[in-house]
């Protein structure tokens, strides 16, 4: 079951996301048809929302975010950084 934070995020992701398919944890983000465009905006919607810098250029991005729970836990780690 997934916490307020991955909820929020996967709503996130489905805002961005060129596809019918269900958004879960696991779900792979080359699956989900995200691509550096919509990558770019859930980095930036995702800064504005929880007040965090992820400082990565896209090739970094796609190089160590395969899937879901990959950015919810990273967006994780750079929310508990700030505190």
């Amino acid at each position: 079951m997934a916490d307020q934070l991955a909820t929020e995020i996967i709503e996130k992701i489905k805002a961005h996301a060129e596809t019918d398919k269900e958004v879960t944890i696991d779900s792979e983000l080359g699956a989900l048809e995200i691509h550096s465009l919509e990558l770019t905006e859930i980095v930036f919607d995702l800064e504005v929302a929880y007040g965090i810098e992820i400082e990565m250029n896209t090739s970094e991005a796609w190089s160590t975010l395969k899937n879901v729970g990959d950015l919810i836990e990273a967006t994780r780690a750079l929310i508990a950084a700030k505190d």
